[in-house]
């Protein structure tokens, strides 16, 4: 087997060049320079993800998102103070994916015969990698920037194809990470409308109760963009082996994702040191292997890795440099006992079986 094709369900591409002023067309070590000196946030000069690295990593698609948040008032979450303010700010991030594609660095993917055509590009390894666009399907992390339904149908005319109701502390239409409760009624309305349009419904960060409401009330495609395992890191972000059985029973892929906190119970953010607690890519595969083992089969995970979901190098296996390191994984696994078959799924197949079902 050569360099595996690869997708990944889950980068805040737009998020990191809009609001991390990050030209992400540039070499890392270029990203890296220009935030030496820069202290605004934990992760300047040691971000891991930029378009030549996903090339160099044979990333071909990924599951790209809008991300904004409305922070309701008296809350300390972070975001903005009205679902309009949250909603510009996943336009400007739209408006540069469209200047990706202006200059020939991206390609939105919407349909399966956009899904067939982005795979067969970078299979043919006759064309050199940096002549290949990254394909990217859009995803809503979190709906607070939709102001109302009729902003979900707009959202569906420029591309959107999946979407999580909710994603850190309070949500206008479902709790999120670290909180509790149900979807709110402007959730389950929500939800309705998702289904008639047949988008996608990305689960991660709900509620232990908006999940199990979730996926009992969406009849269309579901899945777990970026979710590891409750039974190695106990707390609400992960999936209990009661959601991951009822995710299996619905045909649904999960995104392994690398975020040490969500590898290993022991890390603490912006405190702890991954080199010291020997967080490596392999800790990941025992997330997989759980829930390989409960699902009897390698159909249903996969990646989704996160890689700037705010975070760098300062809270990612330490021996991983950039996302292009997900190639490791082959060797990882091969040693791990899982066959060639179960590599290509988890790199790229089982997304791939996924979305051609989802929009067959």
């Amino acid at each position: 087997m050569s360099v595996p094709f690869i997708i990944d369900a889950h980068l805040d591409l737009a998020m990191n060049a809009i609001e991390w002023n990050r030209d992400l067309t540039r070499p890392l070590d270029e990203i890296r320079q220009r935030e030496m000196h820069m202290k605004d946030r934990p992760d300047r000069g040691k971000g891991t993800v930029c378009l030549p690295e996903l090339r160099k990593g044979n990333i071909g698609l990924v599951v790209a998102t809008q991300l904004s948040r409305v922070a309701p008032y008296g809350s300390s979450s972070a975001g903005w103070h009205s679902p309009q303010q949250a909603w510009a700010m996943t336009q400007a991030q739209l408006a540069w994916y469209r200047e990706m594609e202006a200059l020939g660095e991206m390609v939105q993917i919407k349909d399966v015969d956009g899904l067939n055509a982005q795979v067969t590009l970078w299979e043919n390894q006759m064309i050199p990698a940096e002549e290949k666009p990254v394909g990217y399907i859009l995803s809503l992390e979190g709906m607070d920037s939709l102001v109302d339904i009729s902003y979900l149908h707009k959202a569906y005319e420029y591309g959107l194809r999946a979407a999580g109701l909710s994603h850190f502390g309070p949500g206008r239409y479902a709790p999120g990470t670290k909180t509790e409760g149900p979807l709110s009624p402007a959730g389950i309305e929500m939800l309705k409308e998702m289904g008639r349009l047949n988008l996608i419904l990305d689960i991660t960060h709900l509620t232990d109760e908006g999940f199990n409401q979730a996926v009992t009330a969406y009849q269309g495609p579901v899945w777990a963009s970026h979710h590891n395992v409750r039974a190695i890191v106990p707390n609400q972000r992960q999936l209990s082996d009661e959601q991951i059985k009822k995710l299996i029973d619905r045909g649904a892929v999960i995104g392994g994702m690398l975020d040490c906190w969500a590898m290993d119970i022991r890390f603490i953010d912006t405190i702890s040191d991954p080199w010291q607690l020997n967080i490596r890519l392999e800790n990941l595969v025992d997330h997989w292997d759980h829930i390989c083992q409960l699902a009897g089969n390698s159909n249903h995970v996969a990646i989704g890795s996160d890689l700037d979901g705010i975070f760098g190098t300062e809270q990612s296996p330490w021996d991983m440099n950039s996302i292009a390191d997900l190639q490791k994984f082959k060797d990882i696994l091969i040693r791990r006992g899982y066959s060639t078959g179960d590599i290509e799924n988890i790199f790229y197949k089982n997304w791939l079986r996924f979305l051609r079902a989802a929009w067959s």
